[in-house]
């Protein structure tokens, strides 16, 4: 059994316990994020799709998929590039830090790493003080990646 399926077979068996269900064509896009190591828009994932099952799914269907998936904390949404990745902690058992994304601006990398409570707090304070509400801890930062830097050298 691949890494691939045996984070669907978790994702599959986390659904289940939620009272949901991973149907076949959440799997494919769950499989398409997984398998890609840079975020992917609705219409990447269309692609994607028909490429693996021949079969062409409407993009009202892979955003419905997609905000299912997202509930399920099985993805996240790149607020920023309006794209999506699958969580790096879905296999994981234990509770979770806050989501920051590292995304490379020039080959679409992201990388997903965990900032503590007290720093989101910090932040949070901040944010208060100069009177706005925050309204989601989540940050994506953009970056260039080591292999970006590399070849640009």
């Amino acid at each position: 059994m691949t890494r691939v399926e045996q984070i669907i077979d978790h994702a599959e068996q986390q659904c289940k316990t939620n009272g949901a269900r991973l149907t076949n064509k959440r799997k494919q896009v769950l499989s398409g994020l997984l398998k890609s190591e840079k975020a992917l828009s609705a219409y990447e994932l269309i692609d994607i799709c028909k490429a693996e099952s021949g079969e062409t799914l409407p993009a009202m269907s892979i955003y419905r998929i997609l905000e299912f998936l997202e509930k399920e904390q099985l993805v996240h949404k790149l607020n920023l590039a309006n794209k999506y990745v699958a969580c790096a902690h879905i296999t994981c058992d234990h509770d979770h830090f806050v989501s920051q994304f590292l995304i490379c601006g020039q080959c679409q990398k992201v990388r997903e790493i965990s900032i503590s409570k007290t720093t989101i707090e910090e932040l949070q304070l901040n944010v208060e003080k100069a009177g706005f509400h925050l309204m989601s801890p989540q940050l994506e930062m953009n970056c260039v990646c080591d292999a970006c830097m590399a070849s640009a050298a």
